[in-house]
C-alpha cells in the first residue's frame, strides 16, 4: 500500500521541490494548508488514513493524535514543536521530528532588523507619516550597547555576529552547554542579564519551565529604556504583564514577533500598547529558509518512515 503524506505548511504547495521529492519516493501527498486554528475534529478527520505528515505549528494534542491509527510520522517544518503532545506520540509509536537550526540565519537578521526598527522607532515614524504628521523624534544607536539573549541555540549563536558588527556588547544566560559557549560572550544568571541589557532578546524553547519566564518581575528587573524582542513563542511572555509594564514606564517597549495566540485575538491586552509592537510571526519566513525547511523536512519524512530519522525528539535518535 501506497504511504500517503500530509502536508499542512502553508508555503509548500503541490508540485514544488518538497512535494516532488516525496512523489519521487513512491509516496503519495496530500496538501491542506493551515490557515488560522483548526477545530481539532477537523485536525483529527484531516489525519484519517495518513501515514506521515509535514506539519505547521498545529495543536497536535493526544487526543487528536489517537484518532490518527495509521500515523507514524511528523516532522515539523521548523524549530519548535512544542504544538505536539510528543509523549503521547512516542506511546502511540509516532516518531516526531524538527529541523533544527533550519531558519537560524533568517531568525538572526530578523532579530537585528527588529532592534534596529526599535531603538530608531522605524515603524512609529511611518506609521505617523501615514496618518499626515512628520514625526521627529530622535532615537538611539545600537553600537556600544548591550544585547542579552535568553538562550543560546542556533539562532541565537546566528546573532551573535551580526550584533558585533553593530559595535554591541553581547550577553547570555548561563544554561549554556561548554561546546556550544562563545569566549567573546559572557554568560550571566537571567536576573543580571535583565538588569545590564539595554536589549533582551528570547531565543529559547517554550517548556514547562520557560512559559511565563518573562513576567512583572523579570521586567522590573531591566532597565527602564530597555526594548524587549521576542522571535521565540509567545508564551514565555507574561502579556498581560508586558503591557502594564510598558504603560507604566518599566521598559521603554517591546517588539514581538510571536503571541501566546495567534493570530492576535482582538482582545489582546498587547493591542492599543504605545512602544509594543506585534509582527505576524515571520521570523523564520524567508525564501531561503522556506525552500531549505520544505527540502529538509521530506528527506526527514522519508527517512524517518524507514526508520532512520535524524531529528527524532521523541526517541532514540
Amino acid at each position: 500500500m501506497t504511504a500517503r503524506v500530509l502536508i499542512t505548511t502553508d508555503y509548500l504547495r503541490p508540485g514544488d521541490e518538497a512535494d516532488r521529492f516525496l512523489r519521487g519516493r513512491g509516496l503519495e501527498t496530500r496538501h491542506l494548508p493551515m490557515a488560522g486554528r483548526r477545530d481539532p475534529g477537523e485536525l483529527a478527520a484531516a489525519l484519517a488514513g495518513i501515514d506521515a505528515a509535514l506539519v505547521a505549528n498545529e495543536p497536535l494534542t493526544g487526543d487528536v493524535l489517537a484518532r490518527a491509527p495509521r500515523l507514524r510520522v511528523l516532522v515539523r517544518t521548523g524549530v519548535g514543536y512544542d504544538s505536539i503532545d510528543v509523549t503521547a506520540a512516542a506511546r502511540l509509536g509516532i516518531t516526531v521530528s524538527n529541523l533544527p537550526g533550519i531558519n537560524a540565519n533568517a531568525v538572526a537578521e530578523y532579530t537585528l532588523g527588529l532592534l534596529l526598527a526599535g531603538a530608531r522607532r522605524l515603524v512609529q515614524s511611518a506609521s505617523g507619516v501615514a496618518n499626515g504628521g512628520w514625526p521627529r523624534e530622535d532615537g538611539h544607536e545600537l553600537r556600544g550597547a548591550t544585547l542579552g539573549l535568553v538562550g543560546f541555540g542556533a539562532s541565537a549563536r546566528a546573532v551573535v555576529p551580526l550584533a558585533r558588527a553593530f559595535g554591541m556588547a553581547v550577553v547570555c544566560t548561563t544554561n549554556v552547554p561548554a561546546e556550544l559557549r562563545d569566549p567573546g560572550v559572557r554568560c550571566l544568571g537571567l536576573g543580571e542579564l535583565l538588569s545590564i541589557s539595554d536589549y533582551v532578546s528570547v531565543h529559547t524553547a517554550l517548556t514547562e519551565r520557560t512559559r511565563g519566564l518573562l513576567g512583572a518581575a523579570a521586567f522590573e528587573r531591566m532597565k527602564r529604556t530597555a526594548l524587549l524582542v521576542n522571535t521565540a513563542r509567545g508564551a514565555i511572555v507574561d502579556e498581560a504583564a508586558l503591557a502594564a509594564a510598558v504603560r507604566a514606564g518599566e521598559i521603554a517597549g517591546a517588539a514581538l514577533d510571536v503571541a501566546a495566540e495567534e493570530p492576535l485575538p482582538p482582545g489582546s491586552p498587547l493591542r492599543g500598547v504605545a512602544g509594543i509592537v506585534v509582527y505576524s510571526h515571520l521570523a523564520g519566513q524567508t525564501a531561503e529558509a522556506r525552500r531549505a525547511a520544505g527540502l529538509r523536512g521530506a528527506e526527514e519524512l522519508v527517512a524517518a518512515l524507514a526508520g532512520r530519522g535524524r531529528f527524532v525528539v521523541n526517541g532514540e535518535k
